[in-house]
C-alpha cells in the first residue's frame, strides 16, 4: 500500500537527519499517518514532528522543516510541506495516481486482500441462537457482522471456519420439548395447556402438525405422561433446518454446526477440560456445587460449573467448548460474536480459555447491540413474550438480502441501530445500497454503450486522468486495502458501507462532470480505462460485504 511506502519514507527522513545530526540520536516511535479532511492539505499527513519535539528539544515546525528536508524521492509523492503547528503533509502525483488503474485491472477480484493472517487457523462462530425458535432480526445482525468478517479475514490471509453452536442441551430444551408436546396433543383433541415459560409462537403448532402429518400418533402417550425425548429431537432438528434456511437467505453459510451435546460424550471435551481444571487446583466443591476459581485469574467471584443437582450449567458448556475450539481442534485465534446482554461473561470465558491450558487473549468477543424496526417514523413493535416476533425471513422477504445486509453493517456494532424498512426498499439515492449497487450498474451500462460504438480501452494512455473528478475517484480506489486491512485488525465492519458510499459518491461526481465516450478517442479509451478499475473496486467492496454487484437495475 502507498500508505506503508510513505510511512516508511518518513521514517527514514528522521533516520537520515538523524545521521546527518540535524537531529539529536533518539528513539523513533511509529510513525502514524492520517488523511487529512480536506486535499489542500496532502494526501498524507504525519504528527511525527509533533510526537518528538520534546526528544530533539526542538520546536515542532523546526523538526517538520528538518524532515522534509530529508525526505527522500518516491515516484508517487510530488510534494511535502509543512504545515503549522508541525505536520508533514504528503501529496501524491497526478500522473502516478492515474497509472494506479493497471495495478486495480491486473489484481481483479484479489486486489485489497493481505496478508496479515497468513499461515493462522480462525474460527468464527456468530449467531448460534437457541435452536427453541425462528431466528429474529436482531440475530441478524450479528449474521450480517459475522459473514462480513470471515470474507475480510479470508481477504487478510487467514484459514477462516465459519461454526454455529446448537444449543440443543439443558434446560430450554426441555421447555421446547414440553411445548412441542402440548401443541402435538391439541392436535389429537386434547385439552392441555403449553408449560409456564413455554414457547407460545404460532410456528411451535407448525412443527407439530408437520410431525403430526408425518408421524401420525407415534409420539403420543397417556394422559399425564412426560413427553418422548425423540419428539423434542425431532422439533430440534426441524428448527434447525428452519434456521439454516433462514440464515441462508440473508447470505449465512457456515462450515460447521456444532452440537452442544457432543461436548458430554465420554472422551469428548467436557470431561476433558474439566479434568485439566481439577489438576490445576481450579476447581473447588462449596455449597454441594462445582465452582471455577476464576477469582485466582483475577475475577471478581468464582464461577458455578456443577449445580447442587449434578448438572453442568451454561457457563461449563462455554468453558469445554472453548477447550475444543483451541486445544482439541488447535485454532490460533477464536473470534465470538455475542448480543451485548453477554458483556458480562466475557472476561470469565476469558480466564477458563486460559485456565484449559490456551491463551485468552487469542479469543476476541465482539458484542452487537439492539435493533429496531421502523417504517418511516413509525416504530415496529416486537413482542417476543406474546410470541409474535418479527423473524429475520420476515425482513429479508420484504427487503432482500443486499439491503438487508448494508443497513445490519452501517452502524458501529456497539451502537444501537434502526432499520427502517420503507428505506431499504426504496429505488432512490436516498436508499445507501441503491446508490452504491447503482454506481456498479451504471458502469456496466457504459463500458457496454462503449463496445457497441467501437470504443475500447485497449492502449489508454492514463496520464490523461487529470481532471479533478477524476483524481478524487482515483484516491478513493487506492483506500480500498487500507479499509480491508482496518476492519481486519479492529473488527470494525462499518467501515466497508461506509467505503462503498464514498466511492459510489466519487463516481457519481466523475459521471456528472466527465463524459466518458467522446469524439477524443485517446480521452474515452483512458476513461473507460479508469470506469475498470472502478468496477473492479466496487464489486470486490460489495462481494467484502456479501452483497451483489448488479450490471443492471
Amino acid at each position: 500500500m502507498i500508505r506503508d511506502e510513505i510511512r516508511a519514507l518518513a521514517a527514514k527522513a528522521l533516520e537520515t537527519a538523524q545521521a546527518a545530526g540535524a537531529l539529536p540520536a533518539f528513539a523513533a516511535p511509529e510513525v502514524k499517518l492520517e488523511h487529512p479532511a480536506r486535499i489542500e492539505h496532502g494526501d498524507f499527513s504525519a504528527n511525527l514532528p509533533l510526537r518528538v519535539q520534546g526528544l530533539a528539544r526542538m520546536k515542532a515546525i523546526e523538526v517538520a522543516e528538518v524532515l522534509r528536508a530529508h525526505v527522500g524521492a518516491h515516484p508517487a509523492v510530488t510534494e511535502v510541506r509543512v504545515a503549522p503547528p508541525g505536520f508533514l503533509n504528503f501529496y501524491l502525483d497526478a500522473r502516478w495516481l492515474a497509472s494506479q488503474t493497471e495495478g486495480i485491472i491486473a489484481a481483479g477480484p484479489a486486489y485489497a486482500s493481505n496478508n496479515i493472517g497468513v499461515g493462522k487457523k480462525l474460527q468464527l462462530e456468530y449467531v448460534s441462537a437457541n435452536p427453541t425458535g425462528p431466528v429474529h432480526v436482531g440475530n441478524g445482525r450479528g449474521a450480517a457482522i459475522g459473514s462480513t468478517l470471515a470474507l475480510v479475514l479470508a481477504a487478510a490471509g487467514y484459514e477462516v471456519q465459519q461454526e454455529y453452536y446448537i444449543n440443543d442441551a439443558g434446560t430450554q430444551i426441555a421447555v421446547f420439548t414440553r411445548t412441542l408436546y402440548a401443541r402435538y396433543q391439541q392436535l389429537f383433541g386434547r385439552e392441555v395447556n403449553i408449560p409456564e415459560n413455554g414457547y407460545p409462537g404460532a410456528y411451535m403448532v407448525e412443527i407439530a402438525q408437520t410431525i403430526k402429518d408425518e408421524a401420525g400418533d407415534r409420539y403420543l402417550r397417556t394422559v399425564g405422561e412426560e413427553p418422548d425425548s425423540a419428539l423434542g429431537d425431532e422439533g430440534i432438528r426441524r428448527m434447525v433446518d428452519q434456521i439454516r434456511e433462514d440464515l441462508g437467505m440473508l447470505r449465512v453459510q457456515y462450515d460447521r454446526w456444532y452440537n452442544e451435546r457432543s461436548l458430554y460424550a465420554e472422551n469428548a471435551a467436557y470431561p476433558a477440560a474439566m479434568q485439566i481444571l481439577r489438576a490445576n487446583g481450579q476447581v473447588v466443591e462449596r455449597d454441594g456445587a462445582t465452582w471455577f476459581a476464576s477469582s485466582q485469574l483475577g475475577e471478581s467471584k468464582d464461577n458455578v460449573l456443577i449445580r447442587s443437582d449434578g448438572q453442568p450449567t451454561y457457563f461449563a458448556s462455554d468453558v469445554a467448548y472453548h477447550y475444543d475450539k483451541f486445544v482439541a481442534r488447535g485454532f490460533d485465534r477464536v473470534i465470538d460474536i455475542w448480543g451485548a446482554d453477554h458483556q458480562g461473561h466475557v472476561s470469565r470465558v476469558k480466564a477458563a480459555v486460559t485456565a484449559v491450558g490456551a491463551d485468552g487473549d487469542n479469543l476476541d468477543v465482539l458484542l452487537y447491540q439492539l435493533v429496531t424496526l421502523k417504517r418511516g417514523a413509525e416504530v415496529v413493535p416486537l413482542s417476543k413474550r406474546a410470541g409474535e416476533i418479527v423473524t429475520l425471513r420476515d425482513v429479508v422477504t420484504e427487503v432482500g438480502a443486499d439491503a438487508a445486509r448494508f443497513f445490519f453493517l452501517t452502524p458501529s456494532a456497539n451502537s444501537t441501530m434502526e432499520f427502517d424498512l420503507e428505506l431499504a426498499k426504496q429505488q432512490s439515492d436516498e436508499n445507501p445500497v441503491y446508490y452504491v449497487q447503482y454506481a456498479h450498474a451504471r458502469i456496466a451500462s457504459i463500458l457496454a454503450r462503449a463496445a457497441e460504438v467501437g470504443a475500447s480501452s485497449t492502449g489508454a494512455d492514463t496520464a490523461l486522468l487529470v481532471h479533478e473528478a477524476e483524481q478524487t475517484l482515483l484516491r478513493r480506489l487506492l483506500l480500498l486495502p487500507e479499509v480491508v486491512e482496518t476492519v481486519a485488525e479492529t473488527l470494525e465492519v462499518q467501515h466497508l458501507p461506509a467505503y462503498a458510499s464514498g466511492l459510489a459518491q466519487a463516481f457519481h461526481a466523475f459521471y456528472t462532470q466527465c463524459r466518458v465516450i467522446t469524439d477524443d478517442a485517446a480521452l474515452t479509451s483512458a476513461r473507460l480505462r479508469l470506469l475498470e478499475a472502478t468496477q473492479i473496486v466496487l464489486a470486490r467492496t460489495l462481494s467484502l460485504m456479501g452483497i451483489a454487484a448488479p450490471e443492471s437495475m
